[in-house]
C-alpha cells in the first residue's frame, strides 16, 4: 500500500530529485500513454522504480503541491494523486 500524506506538504529540500531512484531512468517510463494493456505494465514498472526510492515522499509532496496531473510521481499514478487531493480538500473542509 502507498504511504500517503494528508497534511499540507512541506517544501522539499532543493536538489531532492538528484537522489531519486529514477534520476538515471528514461523519463518516458513514468508517463505511460493510455490506461490499459501495455500502459498498465509500464505504470507498474515505473512504480517499482519508485518503491525503493529514498525521496519518494518528497517527490509525492512536490507533485501534489504543484498539481502534477500526468505521470508517476512518488510511486503514485494519476488516479491515486487525484484521490489524495480530494482527501486533502475534504480534510481541510472538515477542519473549518
Amino acid at each position: 500500500m502507498t504511504d500517503i500524506r494528508l497534511d499540507a506538504p512541506p517544501r522539499p529540500a532543493p536538489g531532492w530529485h538528484d537522489h531519486a531512484a529514477c534520476h538515471d531512468t528514461d523519463p518516458e517510463l513514468f508517463f505511460p500513454i493510455g490506461s490499459a494493456g501495455p500502459a498498465l505494465l509500464q505504470l507498474e514498472r515505473a512504480k517499482q522504480v519508485c518503491a525503493g526510492c529514498q525521496v519518494r515522499i518528497p517527490c509525492l509532496d512536490w507533485a501534489l503541491a504543484t498539481g502534477q496531473d500526468a505521470g508517476v510521481w512518488g510511486g503514485t499514478g494519476e488516479d491515486e494523486r487525484r484521490a489524495l487531493r480530494r482527501l486533502r480538500r475534504a480534510s481541510t473542509r472538515s477542519e473549518c
